[in-house]
Formats: structure tokens, C-alpha cells, sequence
């Protein structure tokens, strides 16, 4: 008996944002605006780290590596979607759209427990502060630094190749602005339960799993909290982990309401936006303009910069 290949699409159409029409332009710009400040500022957060010697601790360390995450993160699907908005053909091949997948996904998760092992340093630091130096090592800084790019990366390979064994006949125009997996399993023309199933359990793991400890985290923490008897002394432990704590809160937000629901909806483009582009765009803020040193930091270099600049009388 021959063997049929039913997999005929060559490439997919990203609608992108095309209901928009003469509002693309105006959307261009304010994408470009926030893609270009999300890179600046998280590359001067990443400078300001590996630059200033008061910045040399596991917190900073890890915002810096947080901060080249980011860069990553918002780099795989934003400048596709600029180009998407000047051009007619929004297209992307097939080998592209899977490569774009496995990136976002496997970037995605890494963030997810990148965001765990913060929240641990976080704990470790309020709760035995004492002993916090010791434990946390150049050398176990590194390694935890390291653990969430192999487990992301793993998690992100497993639902790509399921993926990939899906049969695409058409049609093939996904409403979205990248290649994500539900649009991608419902233009599926083979039986996609294999492929669901797998992306649930790896849904579970990747990024509920990193959640759940973090919430274990920030329970020890608040009641390692609630025993300091000062205002001052509450105040002064849930500021170093405020920042963390709002980032971690904001990209988990729409990521559960994107992806926990049953069934996508139209709106679930719009919803990505905030977790692609709005979210990252505002890291670097939240990270700088509510943190003490990093602000200090920064001032001082453009002080030094426009003192050397100056001429010298």
C-alpha cells in the first residue's frame, strides 16, 4: 500500500494585526518604541551589574541574567511582528514557524523557573541571612543560573516534536502574531489528542510546576516576616523582593489567563501582547526605578560620563 504524506502546507499567514488597517502605522510605532526600550534597558541593567562592585551580589547577578532572558524572549517573536505590519505576504515558512515555536516555548519555561531559583534567593536571604553569603557561592550562583536554560530548553523540545508530527493540510492561516501551540493545533487535519496531551503535562510541569514554588517561597517568606517585631524591619525585607514579586505576578497574570483556559479566543493575540511586549517593556522599570543601588549605580555613571566630558579648566 502507498504511503500518503498529508502534510501539503509549505508555510503558514500570520494574520498578525490586520483588522487594524491605517492603525498598523500608529501600532508600528508604539511596538517599535517599547521592543527598542525593552532591549536598552535591560542591556544597561546587565552593564550596571557586571560594571559596579555594589552590584556583585547572587540578587543583581540574577536580575542580569533575568535581563538577558528578557532580551531573548522579546527578540523571537516582536521583530517578526514589526515586519508583519509593513508588509502585504504575511508569511513564515514551516521550518520557521517550529523554530519560532521551540524558541518562544523553551524561553518561556526557562523564564518560569528562572523566576523560581529568584525567589529562592529571595527566601535563603531573609530567612537565614546569617548564613546567606556562604550559601549562596559565585559557583552556586553560576550553576542555578544555568539550571533553567536546560530545563527550559527541554520542556520547550518535547511539544515542538509532538508538534511536528501533526499532519498540516490546510488551512493554514493562523490569527495570531507568531506561532503558538493552540493555533497551531487547531490547523491540524490528524487527530491532535497526543499533542494536547503532551503540551498539557508540559504546561503543568514547565510553568505551573516553577509556580507552585514560588508561592512556597513567598509563604516561608512572609512568615519568616511576620515574626520581625519592627515596621521598619518588615518594610526593609519586603523591599528586596517587591520587584520580583511584581514581575513574577504580571507575567503569570496573563500567562494562566491565556493558557489554563479550555478553549483560545480571538482576544488571545491581544492578551500575548502583554506577556510579549508590555510586561518585558516594563521590567527594566520595575527593576530600576523601585531599586536603591541600581538607581545609585546609574547616576554615577552618567555623572562620571558628563564629568569626563566636560572640559577641564
Amino acid at each position: 500500500m502507498e504511503e500518503v504524506n498529508k502534510t501539503s502546507v509549505k508555510e503558514f499567514i500570520l494574520l498578525s494585526f490586520s483588522n487594524l488597517n491605517e492603525a498598523q502605522i500608529l501600532f508600528f510605532i508604539i511596538i517599535l518604541f517599547m521592543y527598542l526600550v525593552c532591549v536598552f534597558g535591560n542591556l544597561v541593567t546587565i552593564i550596571l551589574v557586571g560594571t559596579t562592585s555594589s552590584l556583585q551580589s547572587p540578587m543583581y547577578f540574577f536580575i542580569s541574567v533575568f535581563s538577558a532572558l528578557e532580551m531573548l524572549f522579546v527578540s523571537v517573536t516582536i521583530p517578526n511582528l514589526l515586519v508583519n505590519l509593513n508588509v502585504a505576504k504575511k508569511s513564515i515558512s514551516v521550518t520557521g514557524c517550529f523554530l519560532q515555536l521551540f524558541t518562544y516555548s523553551s524561553l518561556g519555561a526557562t523564564e518560569c523557573c528562572l523566576l523560581a531559583v529568584m525567589a529562592f534567593d529571595r527566601d535563603l536571604a531573609i530567612n537565614i541571612p546569617l548564613r546567606y553569603k556562604s550559601i549562596m557561592t559565585c559557583e552556586l550562583c553560576v550553576e542555578l543560573a544555568i539550571i533553567p536554560w536546560f530545563f527550559g530548553f527541554g520542556m520547550g523540545l518535547i511539544p515542538t516534536m509532538f508538534m511536528a508530527t501533526l499532519d498540516y493540510c490546510g488551512p493554514n492561516v493562523i490569527n495570531h502574531f507568531f506561532c503558538d501551540l493552540a493555533p497551531l493545533q487547531n490547523l491540524s487535519c490528524s487527530n491532535p489528542f497526543s499533542s494536547q496531551l503532551t503540551t498539557s503535562i508540559i504546561a503543568a510541569f514547565g510553568g505551573v510546576g516553577p509556580f507552585i514554588f514560588i508561592m512556597a517561597f513567598y509563604c516561608h517568606i512572609v512568615y519568616a516576616v511576620s515574626k520581625i517585631r519592627s515596621v521598619e524591619g518588615k518594610t526593609k525585607a519586603f523591599s528586596t523582593c517587591s520587584s520580583h514579586l511584581i514581575v513574577t505576578s504580571l507575567f503569570y497574570g496573563t500567562v494562566i489567563i491565556v493558557y489554563i483556559r479550555p478553549q483560545t479566543s480571538h482576544y488571545d493575540k491581544y492578551l500575548a501582547l502583554i506577556y510579549t511586549v508590555v510586561v518585558p517593556f516594563l521590567n527594566p522599570f520595575i527593576y530600576a526605578l523601585r531599586n536603591k543601588e541600581i538607581k545609585l549605580a546609574l547616576v554615577n555613571v552618567i555623572y562620571h560620563q558628563s564629568f569626563h566630558q566636560w572640559p577641564q579648566i
